[in-house]
């Protein structure tokens, strides 16, 4: 019994767990890149100036892009090299999905 709680706990705590790099930007187009294991908290933390620096500063407020991934590592590596892109890639990838850059944060 022991082994199979293990086993549970492993599938729900490890493989089950969400990551997400995301993009949020302020009125003026100005971009933020992040990782989270909660978008949508996220995306209310800093639509409610919650998340210190750069994104504060900048009034990055909009939720307009995100991916999903079951590996934390991989989120931080495409995290790393969104944030290594030029503008005009991380626009193109944001036009892919969401070409009027509308406020995905359906939660609000």
């Amino acid at each position: 019994m022991e082994e199979s709680l293990r086993i549970l706990c492993y599938h729900i705590f490890v493989i089950k767990r969400k990551y997400y790099v995301y993009i949020m930007a302020s009125e003026s187009g100005t971009l933020y890149i992040g990782v989270t294991n909660d978008v949508k908290r996220r995306a209310w933390e800093h639509k409610n100036d919650l998340v210190k620096g750069f994104s504060q500063k900048y009034f990055c407020h909009k939720l307009i892009y995100f991916e999903e991934y079951n590996d934390i590592d991989f989120a931080l590596e495409r995290e790393k090299q969104l944030k290594n892109w030029r503008r005009e890639k991380k626009e193109y990838l944001i036009g892919q999905k969401n070409p009027r850059w509308d406020d995905l944060d359906v939660w609000s």
